[in-house]
């Protein structure tokens, strides 16, 4: 990847891939189980804006790359780079790799570079898959993007995409995968400094989160099962 201050270019080679890819995982995920989409009225038809979605397993990041209407840059753990199976779809399609748990401004100048570009950036605030349906508290990172580009998020939530699901689709139960999307929502502007601020990028990343949540099922909202209480308080 060649990269200049507000520009961010995909290698060409990853470009053709996706080209190929995005159609290639939309049959396969109609062949596997039931595709629902909702809400894809709310998806912005042009600008930069975050995509901002829950993260239960390796499901959700193909599901929206396959069917989402723009081609997505997608923020993802840099461990997947190295998993065996996994890493030949990532290299193929090409993506920003973050090591959890750590602030890396060569990422976030990258994120900012996509947004800058005016393409639409994906990133799961959770961090990491959470394993089970409930989500868990959403990280700052979001927060840290969203402010620095002054861009809208949209909430999406995926229903669906548990462990359970590649095992039943194998059996031919043909099981449903949701992609509910949300109204993009504008958050609030960082203000303070230190710990003020930290807390400030905190409840907009909860913020976000409840947004989420609003779009899933009840055992699905986790941490955020109370989602009113975060967007009363935004």
């Amino acid at each position: 990847m060649s990269k200049t201050e507000g520009t961010y270019q995909v290698p060409w080679i990853n470009r053709v891939n996706r080209r190929i890819m995005r159609p290639i995982f939309r049959g396969l995920f109609h062949l596997l189980g039931r595709v629902r989409l909702y809400g894809r009225e709310h998806i912005p038809k042009q600008g930069a804006y975050v995509i901002a979605v829950n993260h239960i397993s390796l499901i959700e990041v193909p599901f929206m790359a396959a069917f989402w209407p723009e081609t997505l840059e997608i923020i993802g753990a840099a461990d997947v780079w190295t998993r065996p199976g996994q890493n030949v779809i990532v290299r193929l399609y090409h993506g920003i790799q973050v090591r959890r748990g750590e602030f890396d401004r060569g990422v976030m100048d990258n994120a900012l570079n996509v947004l800058a570009s005016g393409r639409p950036l994906m990133i799961a605030p959770e961090g990491g898959r959470s394993h089970t349906p409930g989500m868990r508290r959403g990280q700052p990172g979001v927060s840290y993007i969203v402010d620095k580009a002054r861009v809208p998020v949209v909430p999406v939530g995926v229903v669906g995409s548990t462990e359970e699901y590649i095992p039943d689709a194998l059996r031919f139960k043909r099981p449903p995968l949701e992609m509910h999307v949300g109204k993009p929502v504008n958050l609030p502007p960082i203000t303070g400094r230190g710990a003020e601020r930290r807390e400030a990028r905190q409840r907009n990343a909860d913020l976000v989160m409840a947004h989420i949540a609003a779009l899933l099922p009840k055992e699905y909202r986790g941490f955020y099962e109370n989602y009113q209480v975060f967007l009363s308080e935004s």
